[in-house]
């Protein structure tokens, strides 16, 4: 187990200690008012943790409380996770980022592009141009998600199994070779479309290097970092420590239990989702965000190289624009004006644009229950944030935990 404690006065890495308890104050409310069931957050400067903080459940129905050991379903968090393990075959030269995906994947030879007409009778035409690895990293590939409901493909997924599920009965190449079948939204590398994409990628890993996704994420990643509490479901006394899923529900908002969909992660996956697949704890995903604050190295097991995080962490959009000028945020609980997308992760460009403090170069991404994580680079910070509310999109967790760890900052 990761171990996760306070571990500096907050003074001596510049934190003011009690400006850091408005982070605790401040989501507090949204547990007495019950628009969450509960949360962890932690703040890191330097390399050390300084602030832990924690309210309500981690299981409302049971009085089980929220502790630094919770397991959380992290959802969309897996894709800086497969990013990373995607680049570690990058620096082993299994392929190159303008590389076609149909020459590792053959069914997306022939998946067409939406051109117009309704989800039942879908007017298609050929790629113009071939998809490209980059854009499965950055989101441009043209694929989609079925819980968008933004768009007639998105209808297309769901009538195929995709929105909070994919199709029972197949395994990740049978799930990856059916997404082949579905429409593009755009064509490649023409806008942004957060997506499969990085479940693609996940899959990918798998044909690079001839493991199974999970075993290579276990080899590569996680016994290097000492991540053991991070798989792809819970099973046995660690099903007690995961924390239940939560919608909101009625003009309130209140968050209600929804089993549906979280005992999915207690049970055995055949669908190994690079894109969300997750479930791991603060500690384990601390460890993560540490290796990459320290660029590609953690405690003497080096992953990536220093200069292959820097590229990943980089503006990748076609311009140098930022996700409003080349793509649909609407899934999002924010607009992204100041935010460009690098491989695997969203980049800070201009805090000011952004409407929220912080810094510019800052990465990280969140989940789709409300878990979010953030390195700061030029603070030298790693901020999580964890809960299990679906959708993220319901509140502004993120920006305003953004703006509340940088208050905290004295020196």
């Amino acid at each position: 187990m990761a171990d996760l404690k306070v571990e500096v006065d907050p003074v001596e890495v510049g934190l003011d200690a009690d400006r850091l308890r408005r982070i605790d104050a401040h989501f507090q409310r949204y547990v007495d008012d019950g628009r969450l069931p509960g949360w962890l957050a932690v703040v890191s400067r330097h390399g050390r943790v300084a602030h832990i903080a924690s309210a309500g459940h981690r299981d409302v129905e049971a009085g089980a409380p929220v502790t630094t050991d919770t397991l959380f379903r992290i959802y969309s968090m897996t894709k800086p996770i497969t990013s990373v393990a995607a680049m570690i075959l990058h620096e082993e030269g299994a392929f190159e980022l303008k590389d076609r995906v149909k020459w590792y994947l053959p069914a997306f030879a022939d998946t067409k592009v939406y051109r117009g007409g309704s989800s039942g009778s879908p007017q298609l035409e050929p790629q113009v141009a071939s998809m490209r690895i980059w854009h499965l990293f950055t989101h441009t590939a043209g694929l989609s998600y079925g819980f968008h409901h933004q768009h007639p493909v998105d209808s297309i997924y769901r009538k195929h199994g995709f929105e909070w599920d994919s199709p029972r009965g197949l395994d990740t190449a049978g799930v990856i070779d059916q997404v082949a079948t579905l429409p593009l939204v755009f064509q490649p590398g023409t806008s942004f479309n957060y997506s499969m994409a990085t479940d693609v990628l996940g899959r990918l890993v798998e044909v690079w290097s001839g493991m199974p996704f999970d075993e290579f994420l276990r080899t590569r990643i996680f016994q290097p970092l000492g991540m053991d509490e991070t798989s792809f479901w819970v099973e046995g006394d660690d099903v007690e420590r995961l924390a239940a899923l939560y919608i909101p529900f009625g003009d309130g908002g209140r968050a209600v239990r929804w089993d549906q969909a979280g005992k999915a992660a207690t049970r055995p996956q055949t669908f190994l989702s690079g894109g969300g697949g997750l479930v791991s704890s603060a500690g384990d995903y601390h460890r993560f965000m540490e290796m990459l604050r320290r660029k590609g190295e953690l405690d003497g097991a080096r992953i990536l190289s220093p200069r292959t995080v820097d590229y990943m962490t980089r503006n990748h959009l076609p311009g140098g624009v930022d996700l409003e000028a080349f793509g649909q945020s609407t899934w999002a609980e924010t607009t992204f004006d100041g935010v460009g997308f690098g491989l695997g992760f969203s980049v800070v460009l201009d805090p000011v644009a952004y409407r929220t403090p912080g810094s510019a170069g800052e990465f990280g991404w969140g989940g789709a229950a409300s878990t979010a994580f953030m390195v700061d680079p030029v603070e030298d910070m790693t901020v999580a944030f964890y809960t299990q509310l679906l959708p993220s999109s319901t509140y502004p967790i993120r920006t305003q935990l953004k703006q509340l760890v940088s208050q905290a900052i004295i020196d």
